[in-house]
Formats: C-alpha cells, structure tokens, sequence
C-alpha cells in the first residue's frame, strides 16, 4: 500500500470528489480529507490510500491536474514525525518559590 498526498485542493473539494477522482487510476482503499478540529473547514490537503502500481500511476496521471479551479499537488506521503504536544502558553515559564 502507498499513502498518496493531494495538496493544494479548493475548499469546495469533498472527499466523494476526491475519491471519484482517484477511482478510474485502481482502486481506493482509504481516503481523508484534513480539516479543522474546530471549524471542519478543509485545511487544504488529503491522503488517498493505494495499492504501489496504482499509486505510482495516479501520482504521474494527476499531479498537477485542475481540480474545482485549482493545480493540485500528489506526492507519496511521508510519515508523520512524532512532536512533542505543544504549550499554548508563550514566553517563558516561571517557577514560584515559596
């Protein structure tokens, strides 16, 4: 299985679009569309799941292919690099003494 990355997608894309795209190339076994905890608005990005000859064909065959009036980006996706959970706070912390 190849993890593929479609960058750049509209706002407008849905995963059903995302998926129907994909489908003619062979066939898909997962597909995400990223959005916003908070807002469920689309951050932009998906990942469609592959077997390794199909994915490497539908990379070549869509990369860079207008979709809802934008150039979509499709690469093989990287794995995700584990990052220590962020502070919400800024600046430096401070210890009290008692």
């Amino acid at each position: 299985m190849t993890n593929i990355k479609v960058g750049n997608l509209s706002s407008a894309t849905t995963p059903e679009a995302l998926r129907a795209l994909f489908d003619p190339l062979g066939t898909v076994h997962h597909c995400k569309l990223m959005t916003d905890p908070e807002t469920g608005q689309s951050r932009g990005f998906a990942f469609v799941e592959m077997g390794d000859v199909e994915a490497g064909a539908a990379m070549a065959a869509l990369n860079g292919k207008i979709v809802d009036g934008q150039a979509i980006s499709v690469e093989e996706g990287r794995p995700k690099l584990h990052r220590p959970p962020s502070s919400k706070r800024s600046g430096p912390q401070s210890e009290q003494h008692s």
